[in-house]
């Protein structure tokens, strides 16, 4: 039997060192990938010399105006011919050389369509988002089917393209990506199959570095865009109760940061979750709000403006 190919898939827009070492540990991994194809946004910020790869890259430009989360990674993924595709951000850096290997591991399960990587804080991270990441990414490995829907809730279907192999077959099986989308195209995707009969596998021992430090109003922005993309797509997300786990992620905070002896920083996080909170609800009634405040509210200007 032949080996597996695999491609990897990067969108990007503005690279910077984190991205260069993305690249260079790709360029160390026990399984090798075949090709990277990167989907550029803003050619005049992508200097090649800057960010060299040895193997095979593939740089296509694309401007503002064409680039929408789901439909320029299905683009990528159908560009490739491959087996498996995987998928990344620009500031994930593989843990290690054992990235690749252990993920492709995962489809030794029959029945598995995806497998999503842990992310790890960088050094730099602040405590709270430290503990989110061990909130969300927890260290043991598991794979997740529809029947688990009832007991995880939103959790059962959670799956991130900040990195994630697909099986490109089973994929273009479900239709691919939503072709337009402000946020969660790996979530709906991750549904998709689920709803078909196959598995979703978190690999805790494929690990990517990946952690934001950001600022209240940048979470009320990033959640304003989620409650956006669960707004629109009822279908997934109109049976499961977000607020629910949003509740439970509050409450194992509080008694992460008492045990980590940080228990001064509670009502900063409570400030945070109510950003949080606030973008939510009112990304889910977007559809009441006028242009302008939608504007103002959203991480992603550039969605709206090709409405």
């Amino acid at each position: 039997m032949k080996d597996p190919i695999i491609d990897v898939i990067i969108p990007v827009c503005r690279p910077d060192r984190k991205y260069a070492r993305l690249l260079g540990m790709l360029e160390k991994q026990s399984v090798g990938v075949r090709r990277v194809y990167v989907i550029n946004t803003g050619e005049r910020f992508y200097d090649k010399e800057k960010y060299p790869y040895k193997g095979d890259i593939d740089i296509r430009h694309i401007s503002e105006d064409e680039f929408d989360h789901g439909c320029t990674r299905h683009e990528g993924i159908m560009a490739s011919d491959a087996d498996y595709c995987l998928l990344m951000t620009q500031d994930a850096v593989p843990a290690d050389e054992y990235l690749v290997e252990r993920l492709l591991a995962c489809f030794d399960t029959p029945d598995v369509a995806v497998a999503y990587a842990r992310q790890l804080p960088a050094d730099d991270c602040r405590i709270i988002e430290r503990l989110a990441r061990a909130f969300n990414y927890p260290d043991t490995s598991c794979i997740k089917y529809k029947k688990d829907i009832e007991k995880l809730g939103i959790k059962a279907f959670f799956c991130s393209d900040v990195c994630a192999m697909y099986d490109r077959k089973r994929y273009i099986e479900q239709g691919g990506f939503i072709r337009r989308t402000i946020f969660n195209e790996d979530m709906i995707m991750a549904y998709r199959f689920l709803m078909a009969g196959y598995g979703v596998y978190y690999k805790a021992d494929a690990c990517v570095i990946h952690s934001h430090n950001y600022t209240n109003m940048q979470q009320f922005h990033r959640n304003f865009d989620l409650g956006v993309s669960q707004a629109d797509n009822q279908d997934v997300f109109g049976n499961v109760s977000s607020e629910s786990e949003g509740l439970s992620y509050v409450k194992r905070m509080t008694w992460l940061l008492a045990k980590e002896h940080a228990a001064y920083y509670i009502p900063y996080f409570y400030v945070n979750s109510a950003f949080r909170l606030a973008g939510y609800k009112l990304g889910k009634a977007y559809k009441r709000l006028p242009r302008r405040l939608v504007m103002a509210c959203t991480m992603n200007k550039n969605y709206w403006r090709q409405l």
